[in-house]
């Protein structure tokens, strides 16, 4: 009998809301596969579940994804994981690949799955709690209300692209959003929106977390998300 693979969403940073079967099925687990950016790098997952999983007598399998915009890049780097994965497969192993936030949003795990899918191997995603609803819990805000409309997109690449969104939409969730902080600011003067309408979550959970207005003057890390609203609902004018 073949292997099972396992996407699992770990959450933002707080291991509090790794949710139970998350954890069931990582301690039920052979092998933990941890997505890592170059060799030998420190694991944010791993460290998120290390703190609630006991993880001695389980093999922990380091999967490369170079950062970079190439996708020819990423989907060698996929490929080599599959690879590594189907490997322990073969032997009846119980797989758990796992990444921050939910496991189908932006996730590296899912071009993991897709290639074990392919070859035939049983898999199954477990969906974690995302950085945006941990962040938009934490403001105190709501991400959508009544009849409004919802975005999620990745880093835009101007404030022409900003605009067309929220033409669209009645909020926007905008991911890896660290290097566009300081065009969105003038493009929400331009337009008149109002700051308070601007939630900043950086670092949800973890070490250096900030959650509050948009402020050009700091500096933002990789995990940096940002959500704007149209209406009202953003921040209270008190915390600006």
């Amino acid at each position: 009998m073949a292997g099972i693979f396992y996407g699992v969403g770990v959450g933002p940073g707080d291991p509090g809301l790794l949710t139970l079967k998350a954890k069931q099925i990582l301690e039920e687990a052979d092998v933990i596969a941890v997505p890592v950016k170059k060799p030998g790098e420190k694991s944010t997952a791993f460290e998120i579940i290390r703190q609630v999983v006991e993880t001695e007598g389980k093999e922990i399998l380091e999967t490369v994804f170079y950062m970079t915009a190439d996708p020819s890049v990423w989907r060698s780097c996929a490929k080599e994981a599959a690879a590594l994965v189907e490997a322990r497969l073969k032997k009846e192993k119980k797989v758990v690949l796992i990444t921050l936030g939910d496991v189908t949003v932006y996730s590296t795990c899912m071009y993991v799955q897709q290639y074990v899918a392919a070859k035939g191997y049983r898999t199954e995603l477990i969906p974690g709690i995302s950085s945006y609803s941990a962040g938009a819990a934490c403001a105190g805000i709501a991400l959508a209300e009544g009849k409004e409309t919802l975005a999620v997109v990745p880093a835009l690449k101007n404030p022409e692209q900003l605009g067309t969104v929220l033409e669209l939409f009645d909020n926007v969730i905008l991911m890896k959003a660290s290097k566009s902080i300081r065009w969105l600011g003038e493009y929400m003067r331009q337009e008149k929106i109002p700051r308070t309408n601007a939630v900043v979550l950086c670092c949800v959970g973890l070490p250096g977390e900030y959650i509050g207005p948009l402020d050009e003057s700091r500096e933002y890390g990789y995990f940096t998300t940002v959500i704007v609203k149209k209406g009202t609902g953003g921040l209270k004018e008190e915390q600006e």
